[in-house]
């Protein structure tokens, strides 16, 4: 996440945790009845409130709330996303922030005797979905991959010592103008499918699932006091982690003085060293994401700084050329970079096909399941026996089905964007051609489909693929001669923001759904949220862009890291492997197997055994970033399973709030802290840790002289 909710744990490339998904299914269920037959009703709970119509659950409050909250979701997920690209599920803290403004809002207005309409989890949902929807733009907008990739920064470094290649630096004009006209066409493309999906299929969406249970239990007694119990949690831990971010800032001077050093932890045979900075972000990060995300992220660490760095190091002057910078990719970078994209290729074309299967073979299986409960009995071929609808069913469709939205409403949204867009784009991106926008969405709606099925069965968007696959295809379309990178990363930019709010869309219908918000109200406050994202994001990364000069650069507090990566792959797709240095292809076919061999062993050995095999996708992660991140976020794993292994209830019901607290105090620390970087005030105090042996070298030079 998706950064956002929907992009998951690692929504930079996709990955999502089905053992986290099952565990906070588990956690929401209610309990069996005598006979175990059917849940508890939790519609019969709330049967005697009025459930208001979609306009009034389109409140001018909800949006008020939700634009404060976009804003500090947006900073959050634009430092995970210019850091590392794990960005953890934020639904919980939506819903539950959201939960706590309006709550707070309403009751001190009942109490001045001035309020005029309740809170209802109708409206908690408007808030939820507008809030994810904004800050998930700060994702699929690109700023940390595809969008900030055609910088003259990010360029420079791979093109060291070349002259005349093409880029695009980012300003905001075009960047919000460009979010616009691609950031709609996914809302309308899965709109008239919305029956099929929620009604006929009865998809699963677990993460719109677990987010109206919460909802609905916020809006019980039991569920208020729960609420205000994490809201609580939350605020002490996010207090902690804005001013731990900065006690940090006021006793460092940069990252060559800082605690970016403090302790180091290392290999000394191979001077390669293993250091934690303390980071609140990413112990919170580590305390949402699975255990087995942050441990891979750790075995990749080892592998690629422990070992492989290391010993291609030695092979200087045989496998790359002697005397290379940092950043060329001729030299020992060029391992770096393609063999994380090798892996990243390989997890995710294995995925691809694992979900697209699955896809097909669900979606053959609910049209056959749909057409047998159609067919006409005979005697040699009686009725089928079709359970009977639930209360809460029946109450929850016949709410879903009453505001429809006309489909012919979402065709020609379609058509009018798809045509704005493509007389736009081209403009924005010359490399872009017409003809290649107009394949592109030719295919886009049912790769949107396919994404928003695939999600609602497995959980797993796959916008982050589907860009990828659009970086190899429009790319070496337009060719070397024709800026076939910058049209390929464009191209990206333009599948990837479609696809993605599809599924993010459906998802919120299935929210909707099971909280009684009406479809129509949820489409509006997806738009306006997206509208919102459109602004609010380029303009959080303008922030960052001229805060910090060093941004996306290797090694800096903001690497950007995704960014080179997804250039590299455009360049990759347009000229081939022949800029790869020695052998350096050799070992990406390796790990590119290894990677689905690792996936295939996974799913062979079953859920229980396969959770406790590392994930390919975030091995690769630190290959080319490093594993500054990956100890701070082990910990964070460390501190969730003792909690749990104290009180699991007790863990189970606050870690995220504990999680989210840290997450958030320390995001929005970096808007007071990039305020400070542009009005040029430095921090006052270095600080530096160093060994006893260098400490001493420096206490002889200090020394006065006889």
């Amino acid at each position: 996440m998706e950064l956002n909710g929907r992009e998951k744990n690692i929504a930079e490339n996709g990955i999502e945790s089905e053992e986290q998904m099952s565990l906070e299914t588990s956690n929401i269920k209610k309990e069996k009845n005598d006979q175990g037959a059917e849940e508890m009703s939790v519609e019969k709970i709330f049967e005697n409130k009025e459930v208001p119509s979609w306009k009034k659950q389109l409140t001018v409050r909800a949006f008020v709330v939700s634009f404060f909250m976009s804003v500090m979701f947006c900073f959050i997920v634009m430092k995970l996303n210019l850091t590392t690209g794990i960005i953890p599920s934020l639904n919980v803290s939506a819903g539950l922030l959201g939960f706590f403004f309006i709550k707070t809002w309403t009751t001190l207005l009942e109490k001045s005797g001035l309020l005029k309409q309740p809170f209802t989890r109708q409206e908690n949902t408007v808030i939820q979905t507008c809030v994810v929807a904004a800050s998930g733009i700060a994702f699929s907008g690109g700023f940390g991959s595809y969008l900030f990739a055609m910088s003259e920064r990010v360029i420079k470094q791979s093109e060291e010592g070349k002259a005349g290649f093409q880029y695009k630096n980012p300003t905001l004009g075009w960047m919000i103008g460009f979010l616009f006209v691609v950031s709609f066409l996914g809302l309308f493309s899965v709109v008239p499918l919305r029956k099929i999906m929620i009604i006929d299929f009865k998809l699963t969406y677990p993460s719109g699932t677990a987010t109206a249970h919460l909802i609905n239990s916020f809006h019980t007694p039991e569920g208020a006091k729960l609420a205000k119990k994490q809201v609580r949690e939350l605020g002490k831990f996010f207090s902690f982690s804005f001013l731990w971010g900065f006690f940090q800032w006021f006793f460092t001077a940069g990252d060559d003085c800082g605690f970016a050093s403090f302790p180091t932890f290392g290999l000394k045979a191979y001077n390669y060293k293993f250091y934690f900075d303390f980071s609140a972000t990413y112990v919170g990060v580590g305390m949402i994401c699975p255990h087995i995300i942050n441990v891979s992220v750790l075995v990749g660490g080892i592998l690629s700084w422990g070992l492989m760095w290391p010993l291609i190091e030695t092979r200087e002057g045989d496998w790359y050329p002697a005397g290379l910078s940092h950043n060329n990719l001729q030299g020992l970078q060029g391992y770096k970079v393609f063999i994380g994209i090798a892996m990243i290729l390989g997890d995710g074309l294995y995925n691809f096909f694992k979900v697209l299967s699955r896809t097909v073979a669900g979606l053959v299986t609910k049209i056959h399941d749909r057409s047998a409960s159609m067919h006409i009995p005979t005697v040699d071929s009686p009725s089928p026996t079709n359970k009977p609808l639930s209360f809460d069913d029946q109450r929850r469709t016949r709410l879903f089905l009453k505001d429809q939205i006309p489909t012919w409403f979402a065709c020609g949204g379609y058509i009018a964007i798809a045509v704005i867009s493509t007389l736009t784009l081209p403009h924005i991106f010359h490399q872009l051609k017409w003809y290649h926008i107009i394949l592109i969405y030719t295919f886009a709606p049912v790769l949107a489909f396919c994404n928003a099925f695939g999600c609602g069965l497995t959980d797993w968007s796959l916008a982050s693929t589907y860009g990828k696959l659009a970086i190899f295809t429009i790319g070496a379309w337009a060719g070397t001669s024709h800026g076939g990178v910058l049209a390929g990363l464009a191209a990206c930019g333009v599948m990837m923001n479609i696809v993605s709010t599809a599924s993010d869309l459906m998802q919120d219908f299935k929210t909707g759904y099971l909280t009684l918000a009406s479809p129509r109200s949820m489409f509006v406050s997806q738009v306006i949220g997206t509208a919102m994202g459109c602004v609010v994001a380029p303009c959080v990364f303008w922030i960052f862009y001229k805060a910090f000069p060093d941004l996306g650069v290797t090694g800096t507090t903001y690497p950007a890291p995704f960014a080179t990566v997804y250039y590299n792959m455009a360049k990759l797709g347009v000229e081939g492997f022949s800029a790869l240095p020695k052998n350096c292809l050799k070992l990406c076919y390796a790990f590119f197997c290894a990677s689905i061999l690792i996936n295939m062993i996974r799913d062979a050995v079953g859920k229980k055994r396969g959770r406790y095999i590392p994930l390919p996708m975030a091995m690769a992660i630190p290959f080319y970033l490093g594993s500054y991140f990956a100890i701070d976020m082990c910990v964070g794993s460390l501190i969730l399973y003792i909690w749990q292994r104290i009180n699991r209830a007790k863990a189970d019901a606050f870690a995220p709030a504990v999680a989210s607290g840290l997450i958030c105090g320390d995001g929005i620390w970096t808007l007071p802290n990039s305020i400070l970087a542009l009005a040029g005030v430095k921090p006052p105090i270095c600080m530096k840790f160093l060994s006893k042996g260098t400490n001493s070298r420096v206490d002889k030079f200090l020394a006065p002289k006889p």
